[in-house]
This record gives structure tokens, sequence and C-alpha cells, in this order.
């Protein structure tokens, strides 16, 4: 039996969100502060008492594995601060206490900080890039000894930021115990959920292939000689002979297994090394059924316990005498156990393998936006119906109800990420989620904006629509449409091989900039195949070349402070494009439309539209209506609602196509 993410399948219910998180953190305010002066001062005692006293100490949002979102034993962070949100590092001095975090939780930030913490907002204008650059420019570091837990800093940050404080006589220390861990006496417990398997229908490659690859890219690395002549034989001890994997979903993904540690995310906390040789899992027990110890015998991956990782490092309990390539995302701590002369570091290359989409993942993901835009539809309808009846619907009941919508659907695991459903002020918040004891009213004078997804067997969703249920005013209807003609632009890119979506960034945000308008976070990122819903390494923010395989999506935004905001959010699949040109040959791309969500027209600006733009809402919303239309049979509100919202822009569509279909029950 396969562990959802998210909570009972019961309609009745009125718990969103994952199980886990409902559980440790039932109604949690974003508001509520508290007071965290005992904290504080207990952890400035313990900073004082070490052998040399540290005059700083860093908290990341980070657990031991560099993940994103983190189980609740891992959310030291918030507990140091008070902040909930999930980016954001909490650095404390002997007399003062900073958060730093991005644009799109200052306002949460602002709201959650009691009076010991002064919030630092990171990015923008005359703000400092991120907390490295913030802590390098304090006034006061000089000669400092600043403490951090190793395992919470990756190798590639601890080496950049001991190079930039070096000139100011200071350094990173690392203390053996995590010093917030003595402060937090109530700290929640490991999960214990069992993991399980994730059948080849859904993954398209067996474990034992992609171990196979792994090995393959491991011995075609060449050898350490950097100390030696070129002329020279390599010693047995430059080869590369092992790599070592702490990235939960790329550990996830290799051996097509899943977990439920983390809330929204189906990943387990492990540590996987990978040799030439052998291949050992460090794993607890009591998380492994027979029927997955069995899987990991018949695939040769032995099991030792989680925390036996380090004892397996220090003895260098591997058969043969090289080096262990680890990423640089790899925590500090790991580098230091092996030392620099143990191990190469080099770019993840089980990351490169994830983000290039095989055919049954592709058919998996289309399949899993097509059931969850039935959902999505669904529950727009009914949004709309209400509204429109009278009812005063909150932010925290409209996302429920889509997630009610999202249970019933085949392979449905849970949510991807909580959801974010605002009305009016608060969708000028780019990640602000209700609760159900403290949420706004969805006002009919302002945009609504959800961004939300399902998890799913055969894949990771994540969909935002912004509608408004009342007469939208010229600044909303302006901001909007620029907001579309950027998603457009995206959407409707071709380009040669070897463009990234750094190089492609620009076009998301032209339409704004004619404005003078814009927007602080990304244009799109990556996504899993029941995996995260952030995935690397292509992205609209890096500078990875896409290539055919590739999934991204497409988010641009427009956010007015105190008032409203509105995204339009869709995922898109690189893949090949023929051109009239073929300039160069084969070599141009383009993307495939995965989302199949109407956008709603009445915030559209027509007369600002060109030809081209207009074409492409009547085409999408067309496409929407034929593909939908057949899975709504048995409900009206929908049907109407579908039909309706095509209407108002193209007319009647056609008739339903044919191609893809769904089993939806």
């Amino acid at each position: 039996m396969r562990p959802r993410l998210d909570g009972p399948t019961d309609s009745s219910s009125t718990l969103v969100g994952s199980a886990m998180e409902r559980k440790l953190h039932p109604e949690e305010s974003i508001t509520e502060r508290i007071d965290t002066s005992d904290r504080l001062n207990e952890l400035r005692n313990l900073m004082e008492k070490e052998k040399e006293p540290l005059q700083m100490y860093i908290v990341p949002s980070e657990d031991a594995h560099g993940s994103e979102y983190v189980s609740a034993s891992d959310q030291r962070r918030k507990f140091i601060s008070g902040f909930t949100g999930s980016a954001g590092q909490a650095i404390v001095t002997m007399d003062a206490a900073y958060l730093i975090t991005d644009s799109r939780y200052w306002i949460q930030a602002q709201n959650q900080l009691d009076s010991h913490w002064t919030l630092v907002k990171a990015g923008g204008p005359g703000n400092p890039k991120d907390w490295i650059e913030w802590l390098v420019d304090y006034p006061r570091i000089s000669n400092s000894r600043i403490g951090i837990d190793g395992r919470m800093i990756s190798h590639e940050k601890a080496v950049l930021v001991n190079s930039k404080l070096a000139s100011r006589g200071s350094k990173l220390v690392y203390p053996i115990q995590n010093l917030i861990d003595l402060v937090w006496k109530d700290k929640p417990p490991k999960s214990r959920e069992p993991v399980f398997l994730h059948p080849i229908e859904f993954t398209g490659e067996d474990a034992t292939s992609k171990i196979r690859r792994v090995r393959d890219w491991i011995k075609s690395q060449p050898p350490d000689i950097s100390q030696y002549s070129r002329s020279q034989e390599a010693k047995p001890s430059q080869i590369n002979i092992a790599t070592l994997i702490t990235s939960l979903d790329a550990i996830a993904w290799l051996l097509n297994m899943r977990g439920s540690d983390i809330p929204y995310n189906p990943l387990f906390h492990a540590y996987l090394f990978v040799g030439l040789d052998n291949v050992v899992l460090f794993l607890e027990k009591s998380k492994v059924s027979d029927e997955v110890a069995a899987y990991l015998q018949n695939i040769g991956v032995e099991r030792r316990d989680y925390v036996d990782v380090w004892s397996f490092l220090r003895k260098r309990e591997w058969k043969s005498e090289g080096k262990i390539i680890i990423s640089p995302q790899t925590s500090y701590t790991v580098f230091l156990v092996l030392t620099h002369m143990r191990c190469t570091v080099l770019p993840s290359y089980v990351e490169h393998m994830m983000a290039l989409k095989n055919e049954v993942e592709l058919e998996g993901l289309r399949r899993a936006y097509l059931r969850d835009g039935v959902c999505y539809v669904r529950f727009l309808a009914w949004l709309d119906d209400k509204v429109n009846q009278g009812y005063d619907i909150t932010e925290w009941e409209a996302a429920h109800r889509l997630t009610e919508f999202r249970r019933k659907a085949k392979h449905f695991m849970g949510l991807a990420y909580e959801n974010i459903s605002a009305s009016g002020p608060n969708a000028a918040l780019p990640h602000y989620s209700p609760k159900k004891y403290e949420t706004g009213m969805i006002s009919r004078d302002a945009p609504y904006l959800n961004d939300s997804g399902g998890q799913y067997l055969d894949g990771t969703c994540d969909t935002t629509r912004t509608v408004h249920f009342g007469r939208p005013d010229p600044e909303q209807c302006e901001a909007y449409t620029r907001v579309l003609q950027g998603h457009i632009a995206i959407d409707s890119a071709v380009f040669p091989e070897g463009t990234s979506g750094h190089q492609l960034d620009v076009l998301a945000r032209r339409a704004l900039w004619k404005d003078g308008l814009n927007y602080l976070h990304g244009t799109g990122h990556g996504f899993g195949s029941f995996l995260t819903v952030h995935e690397g390494p292509q992205g609209f923010s890096s500078n990875v070349p896409l290539v055919p395989g590739h999934v991204v999506t497409n988010e641009p935004g427009f956010y007015n402070v105190g008032k409203w905001g509105m995204r339009i959010e869709s995922a898109l699949i690189v893949r090949r494009f023929k051109t009239r040109g073929n300039f160069n040959g084969d070599i141009w791309l383009g993307f495939e439309r995965l989302t199949c969500v109407p956008i709603q027209t009445r915030m559209v600006k027509e007369s600002m539209l060109t030809k081209e733009e207009k074409q492409w809402l009547k085409d999408h919303n067309s496409r929407c209506y034929d593909i939908l239309m057949p899975y709504l049979k048995d409900d009206k509100r929908a049907i109407n609602w579908l039909r309706r919202e095509s209407q108002r822009q193209i007319g009647l569509a056609g008739p339903a196509p044919g191609g893809l279909t769904v089993d939806w029950g």
C-alpha cells in the first residue's frame, strides 16, 4: 500500500495539506508572533560555552540534504525565529538576530517576527543579493567565528562564504552538535513512514538500468592528475570509483522508490553510495517492508542504517582505492569527512538524468495534467457559481474545495505544495497560503489567484490561474493583459539548440517592462515526475541550455502590493520544432503545453493584443474546451462554465478531437 502525501480521502474532511503538516501545525497562523526571547538567550549561552566562543550562529532553512521543503524535525530556522516561510536564513549574534529572506516573504516575515528580530530584505535594488552578501558586508564581521551545522550548508556555499570572509579575518566553524537541537526541547521525532516502490509503468526505466548509467558516467570521468604531470599515468588514488548521492529526490528517482518523510514531497531520508562494484543505501530498517527489502536485494543494493553513512565514510568502507564524486550541493560535512584528497566535486549527473524525461514520464505528465485540469475546471465552475449566487467564500474554503475535487482523481497522492489561494491584497504575496481560522474573503472587486497542483503517481502538477468575479478596473485589465502577453511570448517561443531559459526570460517581461512593470520571482522552473515541484537544472533563471525532454513552468505575474496580484502559470515540454527556414538544419526547439485549464478573458484588454496573441488565446481556450468536455459529462455546472468561458472569446468550439484519453476513475 502506498501512503498518501495528503490527508484522508473522505470528502467531508475539512483538512487541507499534508497529514504530517496538519498533525504538527494545526491551522498555524501566518501572523501569530512567537516570543523568541528564551530561545535566543539559550542559544547565545551555548554560543558562549563553545571551546572557542562564537560571535554569530547561522540557522539555514535546509536540511542535511539541501531540501527546499523539510520535515517538521528539520524546521530549525522556523523554531528559532517564528517565521514559517519556506525560504530564509536566520543569523544570530550576541546582541541581535536577523532574518534574511526574499521578496516573496517580506510581508509575511514582518507579520511573524517578534521585536527581537530584524528583517533583512534580500534581492531588488539597494538590497543585498542574498544572505551571503549581507553577512560579508556586516559591519562587525571582522575576526569573527561564525558557527553553522556543516550538514546544513553545501560544499559550494561553504567554500564561497569562507573565501569571502578570509579578507575580514573571519571564518565558518562547525560545532559538533547543532545548537538549535540543544535548545529545541520538544523537537518532533523523525518520520517513520514506510518507503514504497514506484513501478516501471510510471518510471519508464528500471533502477538497474539507471544505476548502470551512473556507473558508466563514473568510469567516463577523467582521473584527478592536477598534482602530477599530464604525461604520468594516473595513480589508483586519483581514479574516480564511486559517487555519493545525498539529494533525496535523486535517490528516490534513481531507485524507483518513494516515501512520505517530507510534506508534499514523496521522498525519504537516505544517502546512496554508488560504486563500480557495490551500491549501499543508508535508510532506516523500520521504513523497509519485506517487499522493499526483496526488491533492494534483487537490484543489488545493500541497506544500512541512515546514521551508518558517517562511519562508512570515515572508515572508507569501499573495496577499491580511489576518489568519491560528490556534487557541489553535497553538505560540507561530507566533504570534511572525505577530505579533498578523497573526493572529486562535479555537477550531479543524476540531476541531469532526472531532468531529461523519457517518453513514459512525458506521457504520464500529459495524463496527470489532463486529470488535474479537469479538477481545476470543476473547481472554478463551483467557485464562480457560489460567488455569483451571493455566497461569501473564504480563501481557505476555496483551496479546500479544489483539494477535494483532486482527491477523487485517479493516482492522486496528495498536494504538490501548499495551496496558494489568494484574493485582494493577499494575492500580492506570491507565496501566501490561507489558514482556516485566519483567512480573507474572496473579493468581487479584485482578482482571485489560485496556484496549486496535485501529486499523482504519473506526474507532479503546478498550475496558476487568476480570475475576476466582478468588473475589473482598467489598471487590473492592463496589468493582466501584460502578464498574459508575457505568458504567450514564452509559450510561443521557437529557438535554436543551445538556448538557455535565462536567455528567453526577457520574453516574459518585455510586455510588462513597456509599462514600467515587473515581477521579482523567476519566470519558471523544472518539475518532477511524481517528485518535487521544483527540479533542476533547467529553468528560466538558469543558464543550462534547454533540450528536448526538459519540462518547465511558464509563470509571469504582477503584484500591486497592498491591493491585488495576478499570475498565469502553465507547464511546458521542450520539443523539436520544424521551421520554414530550417536554417542550420534540425536544431529548432519550442514548447508543448501540458496545462489544460482555460484562461479567463474578463480582464483581457483586447485592444492591447496583437492578431497573433488573440489567435493564441482563442486556440488555447478552444483546445481546453475540446479536450476537457468529454470528462465533464457528469457535471453540468462545469460544462456550462467551460462553454461560457470558451464562447466569451472564441465562440462555439468544434468537435472533440481524438488522441489522448485518460482513465479518470
